[in-house]
């Protein structure tokens, strides 16, 4: 047995003693309001695992079923750093540190879009993240995590009341128009949006509405920023074309994606778990 102080990529055995232990898995995990998000990484910074599953009602479970899958991929238990963050990063029990959501979206964007100068627009289930970036360091951000209005959470409900998937009402909203939702709160759109569905208009209109409602609510935060450099979208919403496209065209520049872009945390996580090793 080694003893060696913890910072030294030792592991800790539970009685006061730590042995010497190679760190070659650097795991960050993402535990948001809806849904959580896992990466894994190697010493070269390279993603080796992607994990992906919906955080339900326990954050505690959540994190529990994550630890199992990362058992099943051999990353744990063994020679691995663990860094949490997002709405229940506190959660994670086995995590050596947690790291705000600010921190670890900015990282995790950097590397995902291989630039250190960005603006991160992150939708995610309960609120939207702004974050400016100049030279890797967050210089300011903005959050909306008072009202659902503008997030993931308002799609979600909206798609719901039209009885259709997020990506069927975003194409669907690409062959719409003529029709807008005037409310910012979510129960009163959706109140609109059922007597706009009561009154026969088409549900491709709808869903341009909808579709709409939400980039005018994020066109309207960017727009106390200084967009000046790469805008990237980053969390769930992410992977839908025609909703990046309006974005684009609301903020008057080119909006660009990945389909990492919803594990940006994860990954910000991951890079804050090798920094420290």
């Amino acid at each position: 047995m080694v003893c060696l102080p913890r910072n030294q990529g030792s592991k800790y055995t539970g009685n006061g003693v730590y042995y010497n232990m190679e760190i070659t898995n650097y795991v960050g995990i993402d535990i948001g309001s809806t849904c959580s998000k896992t990466i894994v990484m190697d010493g070269d910074g390279t993603i080796r695992h992607r994990l992906l599953r919906p955080t339900g009602w326990s954050s505690v479970d959540t994190a529990s079923s994550i630890r199992e899958e990362l058992k099943e991929l051999g990353v744990l238990p063994g020679s691995c750093r663990v860094v949490s963050t997002g709405y229940g990063r506190a959660a994670v029990p086995y995590a050596d540190k947690n790291v705000t959501e600010i921190t670890c979206h900015a990282k995790g964007a950097c590397h995902i879009f291989g630039t250190d100068h960005l603006t991160v627009i992150d939708i995610g289930g309960q609120d939207t993240k702004l974050i400016v970036v100049q030279g890797g360091q967050v210089t300011d951000f903005l959050m909306n995590d008072k009202c659902s209005a503008g997030t993931g959470r308002f799609l979600e409900v909206m798609a719901n009341t039209l009885s259709m998937r997020l990506e069927e009402l975003c194409e669907l909203a690409g062959k719409g128009g003529g029709v807008s939702i005037s409310s910012m709160c979510t129960v009163f759109a959706e109140s609109e949006v059922i007597g706009l569905i009561g009154k026969g208009e088409k549900r491709e209109n709808i869903a341009y509405a909808v579709v709409h409602s939400i980039v005018q609510k994020v066109a309207s935060q960017a727009g106390r920023l200084k967009l000046d450099q790469t805008v990237c979208l980053t969390g769930g919403l992410c992977e839908l074309p025609y909703l990046r496209e309006q974005l684009g065209k609301a903020l008057k520049c080119h909006v660009v994606s990945s389909p990492d872009g919803r594990y940006a945390g994860a990954a910000g996580a991951a890079l804050s778990a090798l920094k420290s090793s």
